[in-house]
């Protein structure tokens, strides 16, 4: 099975100029980076996360706290899904009353999202948890909303979003196209 690409959505410059607008809504909604953590879901998120975090600091003179989160044994539909090897989560900061950030890649059914705000949960009780996505595709199955949408990108339902990032595919683009086998 194979991704073949119909489009492409953003480039490097677009997804730049994204983080860049997402990275002052987030300052803008949360008055500052005080008490602000940044927690990306592994693995295209976290890289997100770091990205975002950067950008902010580059604002406003503060480091922003990043965490990586695996949501692997937190979903609710795991004994459906092909075996995964589950990632390490990394959240070596006290969560209790923080700002929380959760960044996605692309956001669809809402499932990886609610497994996220479960696992999170676990690590502390934030004062606020806010949702921040590239790519918003629609086709919710859950009441879940991100707080920040770097594009909305509406799909059928056999179209897939693919997201490249640098750090992990060697360049940054938003594709769609489909499945093949």
């Amino acid at each position: 099975m194979g991704f073949v690409a119909r489009a492409k959505v953003l480039d490097a410059d677009d997804i730049e100029r994204v983080m860049r607008r997402i990275s002052h809504q987030i300052l803008e909604k949360n008055r500052g980076s005080k008490n602000l953590a940044l927690i990306g879901i592994r693995t295209r998120g976290v890289f997100l996360a770091r990205r975002l975090a950067k950008l902010i600091e580059e604002i406003e003179g503060i480091p922003v706290l990043v965490g990586a989160l695996d949501v692997s044994m937190y979903r609710d539909d795991i004994c459906s899904r092909p075996a995964a090897s589950v990632g390490v989560t990394e959240i070596d900061f006290d969560l209790n009353e923080k700002k929380v950030v959760i960044v996605d890649d692309v956001l669809f059914t809402g499932r990886t999202t609610r497994a996220a705000m479960d696992a999170i949960m676990d690590f502390g009780r934030p004062s606020v948890v806010q949702l921040c996505v590239l790519i918003d595709r629609g086709h919710r199955e859950l009441p879940i909303r991100a707080d920040y949408v770097g594009k909305n990108l509406p799909t059928s339902g056999n179209e897939r979003v693919k997201l490249s990032l640098v750090e992990v595919d060697g360049l940054d683009m938003v594709e769609i196209g489909e499945e093949k086998s």
